[in-house]
């Protein structure tokens, strides 16, 4: 799912001309430019009934959208909500926003620090064949 997914905002015509390929699971690379994106997996488990798993991933992915301005953050967290919420092929079978927050009031202070827009996605994920 992890790669799949990245691939999927990779290739997103949207994404990629604000963010080209900067997409990556975890932490941002240091010294990388912006607009970037940065996934977190923050949850999920594999579904189960009484005679074993179900082939079945659900759980929550956090996409956070960084950049060195709010407006470009923000189109960058629409192009994401474009590419993702309702995305259902391959292996997956539904992903679907949660939330839409803004995360980042910066002072005065902290005018290099990056603006970031948080999407939380329910992802359904068939991981195997059953």
């Amino acid at each position: 799912m992890h790669i799949e997914l990245r691939a999927i905002l990779r290739a997103s015509a949207p994404v990629a001309a604000l963010c080209a390929n900067r997409v990556d699971w975890g932490a941002r690379p240091q010294g990388d430019d912006y607009p970037a994106i940065a996934l977190h997996q923050v949850g999920g488990t594999q579904g189960h009934t009484l005679q074993g798993t179900d082939g079945l991933f659900q759980g929550r992915v956090q996409v956070d959208c960084y950049a060195l301005h709010y407006s470009e953050a923000r189109a960058l967290a629409q192009a994401v909500k474009l590419t993702l919420d309702g995305y259902r092929q391959d292996g997956f079978r539904g992903v679907f926003l949660m939330e839409d927050r803004d995360t980042s009031e910066r002072g005065s202070n902290e005018a290099d620090r990056p603006c970031r827009v948080s999407l939380d996605f329910f992802v359904n994920w068939r991981t195997a064949h059953v």
